[in-house]
């Protein structure tokens, strides 16, 4: 993933949407299976909304100031159908999404959910498939895209999610949903408030 373009790539469509940028934003990469999480810059200039970061400084002194900075790198898991935005496919959306709703305060890693609800936890049997520890879901915010009608993330059901086989982490294994580890997953969780922008990318 190239760090850099997949900020900018991400910064200019929140423009184009009339989407403010977040503390936080997480990118993912489909094609390289890894995420990335940036954090607003403390200090920065207001970014410039053209996909390029602001110029400042005395006169004779030009610097730039990046609007964020790269806080953490993460394996991730997406599907293994590919990448695809239609209900029923079991394919990973592309776009700019936010964080709708958050889902798992407080519960042990490897608590198992059906429909959002705890019945249970990986060391009662449970299959290692199973969605656990914390659920972030996801709404997108591009209409037609991943907004409305048969393409709608959230109505799709697309999360970001712990699992059991951890394993796995690195390959396309999931069913349209990202996956983390345990050990990503409940930090990230209580760092992204509701409204956090997240990016997926093919790239």
């Amino acid at each position: 993933m190239n760090t850099n373009q997949t900020l900018t790539d991400c910064l200019r469509r929140c423009q184009e949407l009339g989407a403010a940028p977040t503390p936080y934003i997480f990118c993912a990469s489909v094609a390289t299976q890894t995420a990335l999480l940036f954090e607003q810059s403390s200090g920065s200039a207001r970014h410039s909304g053209s996909g390029e970061h602001a110029v400042t400084g005395d006169a004779g002194e030009q610097r730039t100031d990046e609007p964020y900075q790269l806080a953490k790198e993460f394996r991730i898991s997406t599907s293994k159908f590919g990448i695809g935005q239609i209900a029923g496919s079991n394919k990973t959306p592309l776009g700019l999404h936010r964080i709708a709703e958050k889902i798992g305060d407080g519960c042990e890693a490897g608590t198992v959910f059906k429909h959002r609800k705890v019945i249970g936890h990986l060391r009662d049997g449970l299959p290692l498939e199973s969605i656990t520890t914390r659920i972030l879901w996801l709404d997108g915010l591009e209409e037609g895209l991943n907004r409305g009608g048969n393409v709608d993330t959230h109505s799709r059901y697309i999360y970001i999610h712990g699992f059991g086989d951890q394993a796995t982490l690195g390959n396309p294994t999931s069913l349209g949903c990202i996956h983390l580890a345990d050990a990503d997953l409940i930090p990230l969780y209580d760092l992204l408030a509701s409204g956090t922008l997240v990016w997926i990318a093919e790239s």
